[in-house]
Parts: structure tokens; sequence; C-alpha cells
């Protein structure tokens, strides 16, 4: 099973979310990724507090740091 470093992982994670928003499969064809691998990486993040596209968690499952991060994000939308 190969290794990716932090900074790929992160790279590759970055074009499932806004502005990219690829799909899990287009990305996994792309990258030469499994699915498997990438749903796992996905769940990382949820399980670390980062919101990430497919999941919907309630109020009590973000993070304050989660929280903030998406009020930031957002504040320049209309």
């Amino acid at each position: 099973m190969p290794r990716y470093s932090a900074e790929r992982k992160s790279a590759v994670l970055k074009k499932l979310l806004p502005p990219h928003n690829h799909s899990v499969a287009s990305v996994a064809t792309e990258e030469g990724i499994s699915d498997a691998t990438l749903y796992s990486w996905l769940k990382q993040c949820r399980v670390k507090g980062v919101p990430v596209p497919g999941y919907t968690p309630g109020d009590s499952e973000w993070s304050p740091d989660a929280k903030l991060a998406v009020v930031i994000e957002t504040a320049t939308l209309s």
C-alpha cells in the first residue's frame, strides 16, 4: 500500500472542495488513487472536525475551530 505525504493528501482533498467540487470517482481516476483511499481520507478529516463534502454533521459534531472556519469562508458570500 503506497504512502502519501501530507502535502499530497491536502492537494488531492482540495479538489473535492469548492470551488472545484470534483467527485471522489473523478479525482480518484485523475490521481490514480483508489476511491476507498479517498473516502478514508475524508473520514479522517471528519473525525478531526474538518468540514468536508458529502456529510452533514449535527451542530454538536462540529468543533469550534471548524465552525469558525466555515463562518470565515462564507462571510464574503451574499
